[in-house]
């Protein structure tokens, strides 16, 4: 499937803060977003032009790059959340929120969404006991993400779990570090979910 394989720091930069897709180093003083001002060329820092579109944008495009998705995926998160009974954008996130690849990187397990695809493309992650390689697969409540014990030396992921420690997990999710095991409570509520994300921005560009 096709993929985004050049620097992920210039994304940040394009949207004007930190999207975590660089993992530990998003945290530190190299990350680009703080070391350089604008975005990304050589018009970067020339004066902007906002549009009510250029917002809209902006705001899909924030989404959809913290969450490593291409258009296309997007889109269809977009068409099954406006087919929901519930607000088409919350459940928009919701779905996102739910993928593995992000239940993996919120548990602290890997140390951005992309590490954590790799991590489970890779063999290395299971789901209720049975070995899971589809980053897209959607987790339900009550349903148990934990590392292989064959790779729980890994030092990628030993190195993302410790990092992990001071900052916690979501309210939704319940992390037992010793065991590289995670737990899906319930689904995230929007409270629990990103507040930087602007979800009815998006609903209103596709609606157009």
């Amino acid at each position: 499937m096709a993929r985004y394989i050049g620097p992920v720091c210039r994304l940040c930069r394009r949207e004007g803060e930190k999207l975590f897709l660089k993992g530990e180093r998003c945290f530190t003083g190299k990350c680009s977003v703080e070391r350089r001002e604008g975005g990304p060329g050589q018009h970067g820092k020339g004066r902007q032009r906002f549009s009510n579109y250029k917002i809209q944008l902006r705001a899909k495009q924030k989404v959809r790059r913290s969450y490593g998705l291409l258009e296309n995926q997007f889109k269809g998160y977009y068409h099954e959340a406006a087919r929901s009974k519930g607000v088409t954008g919350t459940e928009l996130l919701i779905q996102l929120e739910r993928r593995l690849d992000n239940v993996v990187y919120r548990l602290g397990l890997g140390a951005s969404r992309r590490h954590a695809r790799q991590l489970i493309r890779h063999g290395h992650i299971k789901v209720n006991g049975k070995k899971m390689d589809i980053p897209s697969y959607r987790v339900s409540v009550g349903e148990i993400v934990e590392v292989l014990e064959k790779s729980r030396a890994d030092l990628s992921i030993t190195a993302s779990v410790t990092a992990s420690e001071g900052r916690g997990v979501p309210a939704w999710l319940t992390m037992e570090r010793e065991l590289f095991r995670g737990t899906v409570n319930a689904f995230p509520t929007r409270e629990q979910m990103p507040q930087s994300f602007n979800e009815q921005l998006i609903v209103e560009l596709y609606s157009k």
